[in-house]
């Protein structure tokens, strides 16, 4: 196989098709929602704080500063709100155009590595994947770093295998520096150094070799890394400085660079998991690609032993990512996103051979018929039967009266997939499973997104809690979520977001007492105690899993302070950082 040159007219027509139809399945359904639990909300809280503030180096959270992720994502979506003007659009902007940018290069790659066709089919196949239409779909850090992990690679890959090309490899490098002030993980790319050494050193097939003298080109690849993570560095190290007076920016720095970057990883404190976790992940979460193993992995094999560059130095940075993120405690499914397309890139080339065999196409229906079948008997036997799951989901995610809604969006995907099975069938079973994703995607923008949102985004809530408040009163969160005081949609006050709810709630009632006649107190059930009157106060009802309630000072029993609870300092699980 041998790179293609100038595309044919039909080659450039299949690109934009496949651009298209990513531009639907990903964007379909932005504007019908608002940011979800457990991190959308609270990225798109820090961003809109830095546009009413002014102040884009040290993310707020309310009143506290926000050290747990660096600002990449954060800025993204404030500066895409700064250009069309709507949260609803710009808080899902950045991940949309991740995605668009990961499928380009990926497809870019795949050409220059074999041909077009291959790059073709890396970039559908990408898109097929359920952990990467899923992701991306969403308002979270993830498909970002995503994004500049594989470009990073882009531009190493073509500088190793398609080279020399010393400017790609330092866009490359800078790439990555950007994807570590994404998520602190973006150096991972850089790992790809490793197999390239060792196949050189073996002599592979394809493999570039530099010219002598080349080691200081090497070395401002470092410089690249370190210049992209200045970027962000060097500004907030200087202000942290500045301002040194007030206690809570040193204590910043030293949580955003140490806590959680290696102490996260090193001693992680929540989402534990056995060594096998990712084995599910890479089985499951990326069907329907991962249903042609069968068949790579012996190609991938054949490949290896006829020591292909293409294939070798791709795969031993998938080998060591994937060690990298099971070496640490703490592991998600997530966390191994920027590995899926370096898989289909590798996947490729094989493709247009795989899906003329017949155990690969029977693979597709089934795997469409089990899917088709599960949904729709799950929708209809919630709608026929009641069962008590679905009774309590509806309580728990607090749609009571639209739960049908949801279950009839099951009956339509899963009846619409067997539809497609039975006529597709064998012969066309590629566009069968194509057809039954989209159909996925499409009832999940369109049908979802407005069913669920006002509950699973607290919109409904806070209305709710704007409709009792008058034009000159206030209102102060206690035990909060960040969707409660973003969807609130006026000012507010907060009393700390990691302080423990019991001192939350001492601090509100001292805040209320001085101007009992306006203010209000949004609480969280927990976070009362037996310190409300329940007959004086407003019960908000049940929203993200949570009861809420809204008072006065009179509702409020002199003297009696909430005990300290021990969930004051726990993660939620809900609400975990990715």
């Amino acid at each position: 196989m041998t790179p293609s040159t100038q595309a044919t007219p039909q080659e450039r027509r299949q690109f934009w098709l496949l651009m298209f139809a990513a531009l639907v399945l990903i964007g379909v359904g932005m504007g019908l929602r608002d940011p979800w639990p457990s991190d959308e909300p609270r990225f798109t809280l820090v961003a809109k704080h830095m546009v009413e503030s002014g102040d884009w180096l040290f993310p707020h959270r309310g009143t506290e500063l926000y050290a747990d992720k660096p600002p990449m994502l954060m800025w993204l979506e404030a500066a895409s709100f700064e250009v069309v003007r709507s949260w609803r659009v710009a808080f899902l902007l950045p991940s949309l155009l991740a995605a668009l940018g990961s499928l380009v290069l990926i497809y870019d790659l795949g050409r220059r590595l074999w041909n077009r066709q291959a790059g073709w089919y890396a970039a559908a196949g990408l898109l097929l994947a359920f952990q990467f239409v899923y992701q991306c779909k969403r308002a979270q850090i993830d498909p970002l770093v995503m994004f500049f992990i594989t470009a990073a690679n882009y531009g190493l890959l073509r500088h190793l295998l398609c080279g020399p090309n010393w400017r790609a490899y330092w866009l490359g490098c800078f790439c990555a520096g950007l994807g570590v002030i994404t998520k602190g993980v973006g150096f991972l790319a850089l790992l790809m150094l490793l197999p390239y050494v060792a196949v050189l050193r073996w002599r592979w097939d394809g493999v570039t070799r530099m010219p002598q003298g080349a080691w200081w080109r090497w070395l401002l690849g470092l410089v690249a890394t370190l210049a992209a993570i200045a970027l962000w560095l060097l500004p907030m190290l200087w202000a942290a400085h500045v301002r040194r007076d007030n206690p809570i920016y040193p204590a910043y720095v030293d949580d955003i660079l140490l806590h959680q970057t290696a102490g996260r990883y090193a001693h992680a404190w929540h989402h534990i998991h056995s060594a096998f976790y990712y084995i599910p992940i890479v089985l499951f979460s990326w069907l329907p690609l991962s249903l042609t193993y069968p068949g790579t992995l012996p190609r991938w094999w054949q490949q290896l032993k006829a020591k292909d560059a293409r294939i070798g130095v791709p795969l031993g940075w998938i080998v060591l990512v994937l060690l990298f993120f099971d070496a640490s405690a703490g592991k998600r499914d997530v966390y191994i996103l920027p590995v899926l397309p370096i898989v289909a890139l590798i996947s490729g080339p094989f493709m247009k051979d795989l899906l003329q065999r017949r155990w690969l196409r029977v693979s597709g229906l089934v795997f469409l018929g089990i899917l088709g079948t599960a949904v729709l008997l799950l929708g209809g036997y919630a709608l026929v039967a009641h069962p008590a799951f679905a009774a309590k989901l509806s309580v728990s995610r607090g749609f009571e009266g639209n739960e049908a809604g949801l279950w009839w969006m099951c009956v339509v995907i899963g009846a619409s997939q067997l539809a497609l099975l039975l006529v597709l069938r064998l012969r066309h079973a590629v566009w069968a499973v194509a057809g039954g994703m989209a159909v996925l995607w499409l009832a999940w923008g369109l049908w979802a997104y407005p069913l669920l949102n006002p509950t699973s985004s607290s919109s409904a809530l806070m209305a709710e809690v704007r409709a009792h408040l008058g034009p000159h009163e206030q209102v102060g969160l206690v035990d909060w979520k960040e969707q409660n005081l973003l969807m609130l949609d006026r000012p507010a006050v907060d009393f700390g977001f990691s302080v423990p709810a019991h001192l939350q709630f001492a601090r509100a009632v001292q805040w209320q007492a001085a101007a009992p006649a306006t203010r209000w107190i949004f609480a969280e059930q927990d976070a009362m105690g037996d310190c409300v009157r329940r007959d004086q106060a407003i019960n908000l009802g049940h929203a993200n899993r949570r009861d809420w309630w809204l008072f006065k000072a009179a509702a409020v029993i002199p003297g009696c302070t909430p005990p300290a609870s021990d969930d004051d300092n726990v993660v939620d699980p809900d609400d975990a950082e990715q």
